[in-house]
């Protein structure tokens, strides 16, 4: 099942942000499709109003960023993201599936991992002429479409049966709750753990350990966010967890908050000021 592109998982506390930027997602050309999940693009003025920090869970992907805000290619990011967004400005994004941006580069993904690069250091001047050209564009429709032609351009042709791999396992570990050990996601791609390991590395960027946990807490923070009651004992079940206290631990380390602090937080931003 893809992705929903509605969909708010990663976004941490977004009924906060509302009012505060605008999010519109937009999906691939054809011939980017197997290796671009979606582009995105975010607007705010907040010429008149005080800054405003949005925190993210990122997915486990790289992503290409053209704009006023930290432009460049950020490779997957293991702690909390916090965008913190002041006056006016705008990010032209595109988010490549978990493992397609190795076929854009020659280095392992894990090399990229907690880093952002220059766009010019990932595409040359190819990338420097787009960012020029993204900047004086007229609207968003030719910014997607210069983002278009320098990927079209510059991903390798040749066939990488990894890619494939590292994308259908990483959508497993998003979609199926009793994927809990590295061991089972192996098998359900048919490849060694070890293989899966160095696949990862080459191509997503991160363990394959790494992956499950993540996708595991960004559903369980989207259901807090959408006011799921508080049941621990039964979200971490569902989830696919071995006890709660497992879960509790996991929720803390990467939110930051424990699911209780953390349902509190968003119930206050639901009911607004």
């Amino acid at each position: 099942m893809p992705p929903d592109p509605s969909s708010r998982h990663g976004i941490l506390d977004p009924h906060a942000g509302e009012g505060r930027f605008t999010l519109t997602r937009h999906d691939p050309a054809p011939a980017l499709a197997a290796v671009v999940e979606r582009h995105w693009i975010v607007r705010w003025d907040l010429r008149d109003r005080p800054p405003f920090e949005q925190e993210t869970l990122p997915f486990p992907c790289v992503n290409l960023v053209f704009g006023s805000h930290r432009p460049g290619v950020h490779g997957v990011c293991t702690d909390r993201f916090v965008a913190r967004l002041e006056g006016q400005g705008w990010v032209v994004g595109t988010k490549f599936r978990p493992g397609g941006f190795r076929r854009f580069v020659d280095v392992a993904i894990a090399e990229l991992t907690d880093r952002v690069i220059a766009i010019d250091a990932a595409f040359g001047g190819d990338g420097a002429a787009v960012d020029r050209a993204v900047h004086a564009a007229p609207d968003d429709a030719a910014r997607l479409r210069l983002v278009t032609e320098l990927l079209v351009a510059r991903g390798r042709r040749d066939a990488d049966d990894a890619t494939a791999l590292a994308v259908r396992a990483v959508e497993l570990a998003r979609t199926d709750p009793a994927i809990g050990r590295v061991a089972d996601l192996a098998a359900q791609v048919g490849v060694p753990v070890r293989g899966l390991e160095r696949i990862f590395r080459s191509h997503v960027g991160v363990p394959p350990k790494w992956v499950i946990r993540r996708f595991r807490v960004q559903e369980a923070a989207a259901r807090v966010a959408d006011g799921a009651p508080a049941d621990w004992a039964a979200l971490a079940h569902d989830l696919g967890y071995f006890d709660q206290a497992h879960f509790i631990r996991d929720f803390r380390a990467q939110i930051g908050r424990t699911p209780a602090e953390y349902a509190a937080r968003c119930a206050a931003a639901r009911r607004g000021p």
